[in-house]
């Protein structure tokens, strides 16, 4: 881990992780694995009283295969989440991991800021014996700029690397580059002004947390899973762009054009 990517509360949690280990005939057990990037939480939960009868997490201990922002992570759910309520806990967040470390770089945020995922299954599984094993949704694989041909040629031409006046997309055919949480939230927005929004992901299935993901099942957005952006077209201004398909249950790679005004990344 590089200092200069990383807070220094980040640093010290992957140097020094609290609360590292199992728990033995534990209460509670969650296990989030994020099938991209192959990272793995495991949560270890033990449940006692407090005052007032209520459920609280007495001891927990975690596991964690990943990088430095796993553990560092990992360790720090660990921390806001001893002592408090299971339903105080529930609520525990990805963004307020982040922000408990003072940040995160973007691609660690939906790459491997899983460990509140890991808890809320830890917490799943004991309330209601439900399966302590999840899989993250989120797209770990992100093409670089620098790869995607013809991208540059078309910046201020129908690529945007941000966006400030949502109503410049008003009925618009927009592709979004699923990078995380913000260009999820960005999609849904543009529903409000365009009902053709579409959002490519490597995920196999709906990418984003929790909220956004049901947010997104519910919405017209139309997601193109497993695939990446490689190419853009177009003469004067963006016309269209190439995707590539990768198809990992028939073994199989597909490329194909889709006709665009916008491309988002």
């Amino acid at each position: 881990m590089k200092s200069t990517q990383y807070s220094e509360k980040v640093l010290d949690h992957f140097r020094n992780p609290r609360n590292v280990g199992t728990i033995e005939n534990a209460d509670g057990y969650g296990k989030v694995g994020n099938p991209v990037c192959g990272d793995i939480m495991e949560m270890f939960l033990q449940i006692g009283k407090n005052e007032h009868g209520e459920d609280i997490i007495e001891d927990i201990k975690f596991r964690t295969f990943g990088c430095g922002s796993a553990v560092a992570t990992s360790s720090m759910t660990t921390e806001m989440a001893k002592g408090l309520t299971l339903d105080e806990a529930y609520k525990i967040s990805r963004n307020d991991v982040a922000d408990e470390l003072e940040g995160l770089p973007p691609i660690k945020m939906h790459c491997s800021n899983l460990a509140a995922d890991a808890l809320k299954a830890a917490i799943d599984n004991y309330r209601e014996g439900a399966n302590p094993e999840v899989e993250a949704v989120s797209s770990c694989k992100i093409t670089d700029i620098e790869d995607i041909k013809g991208l540059e040629d078309f910046l201020g031409k129908g690529v945007y690397e941000e966006v400030q006046d949502l109503n410049e997309f008003k009925e618009k055919r927009v592709l979004i580059i699923d990078r995380g949480d913000k260009s999820l939230e960005l999609a849904l927005k543009l529903t409000k002004y365009t009902g053709r929004v579409v959002v490519l992901t490597s995920a196999k299935n709906t990418p984003g947390s929790e909220e956004i993901k049901q947010q997104l099942k519910r919405s017209d957005v139309k997601i193109l899973y497993e695939s990446e952006l490689f190419e853009v077209q177009g003469t004067n201004e963006i016309e269209k762009v190439k995707i590539h398909d990768h198809d990992h249950d028939h073994d199989e790679d597909e490329e194909y054009e889709l006709y665009v005004d916008a491309v988002i990344i």
